[in-house]
């Protein structure tokens, strides 16, 4: 196949590292600068130990970038998949695609398939591309595996069968809701637990933190028509086991510096990264007071980045709530 990544940043440029594995691959940046400096150095800020192979294309006219491709796969920020949708609608594309992002739109609380529903043909194939998976990683060529979810299953099976090789198994999902809930909420949880850890917790604290968010982000994807067995399964449990746990996570790093009391601001310029999880936690939060869902660590998050509470604090207040059945 020939496919367009659209989106440069460090999970755009892994993505295309590994899949160039398999099929001709162009990367496209939005900035002509950027895309010049790639081209020429074949390095990555974002990924500064990893060189961009000779076969990769790297351009920022998107017209070229779209030419004769198969399958367009945007790996932007949730913030800047609208935009990107619309440059796609007014070039006139047809080219089924495929987001990478995880997230909720910040003002509009949506999540990447109503973006997608508002921005683009109802004919033109898409999915959602989630799960466990670091940047890092997968530009090494670690092993790792990932789901791929769509409401149309035919198009979710075949194109999980085109993009799969040895080193990223690739499980095909018509659960396109429970997946997109899931890899929205697991970031929000990953600022938790990094806050958890970062105040000296210990395990037994982060294994309750993780099993608990797990408990939110299924109760949200439930009532949004998420099915249970996507929370057990790849884009669920395993995306937020890694994001609560690893050290190259993005999200878990905000809530360890947090949790030493630096200020939001200074800890989002120093990340150099997007953290998803700290827009999504306000839109979040705001939808499942709309919705009446129970959610309780995600507007302990949200208190911590928006209202000043302290991290210990707002740990103390979720132990000191009341006792009920775990389900």
């Amino acid at each position: 196949m020939k496919l367009a990544v659209l989106g440069a940043g460090a999970w755009g440029t892994a993505i295309g590292i590994s899949l160039a594995t398999r099929h001709s691959v162009t990367l496209w940046a939005r900035d002509a600068l950027a895309a010049q400096q790639l081209a020429s150095t074949r390095t990555n800020s974002y990924l500064p130990d990893f060189t961009i192979p000779p076969a990769i294309g790297i351009t920022a006219d998107l017209a070229s970038a779209l030419d004769g491709c198969d399958l367009i796969l945007v790996a932007t920020t949730t913030a800047g998949l609208r935009p990107t949708l619309r440059q796609l609608a007014a070039a006139g594309s047809a080219t089924p695609l495929v987001w990478l992002c995880k997230g909720f739109e910040s003002a509009s609380a949506q999540l990447p398939h109503q973006i997608a529903a508002d921005e683009l043909s109802a004919a033109l194939p898409r999915a959602a591309l989630s799960g466990p998976s670091f940047a890092n990683e997968v530009a090494r060529g670690l092993p790792a595996a990932l789901t791929l979810a769509s409401d149309d299953t035919e198009f979710a099976a075949r194109i999980a069968r085109e993009l799969h090789h040895d080193r990223l198994r690739i499980y095909s999902s018509d659960d396109l809701i429970g997946v997109e809930v899931a890899g929205a909420v697991k970031n929000v949880i990953a600022i938790a637990a990094g806050i958890c850890d970062g105040l000296g917790l210990g395990n037994s604290a982060r294994a309750a933190l993780i099993t608990r968010g797990l408990a939110e982000i299924t109760r949200l994807g439930l009532r949004l028509g998420g099915r249970i067995e996507t929370f057990m399964g790849l884009a669920g449990a395993g995306d937020l086991v890694l994001t609560c746990t690893g050290d190259l996570s993005r999200n878990r790093r905000v809530g360890l510096k947090l949790a030493q009391g630096a200020v939001l601001d200074q800890v989002l310029r120093d990340l150099g990264h997007v953290a998803e999880g700290v827009y999504t936690a306000r839109a979040v939060a705001r939808l499942a007071r709309e919705l009446d869902v129970d959610m309780p660590i995600t507007h302990s998050v949200c208190r911590v980045i928006d209202e000043g509470l302290s991290p210990r604090d707002a740990v103390q207040e979720l132990l000191q709530r009341d006792p009920r059945s775990e389900r």
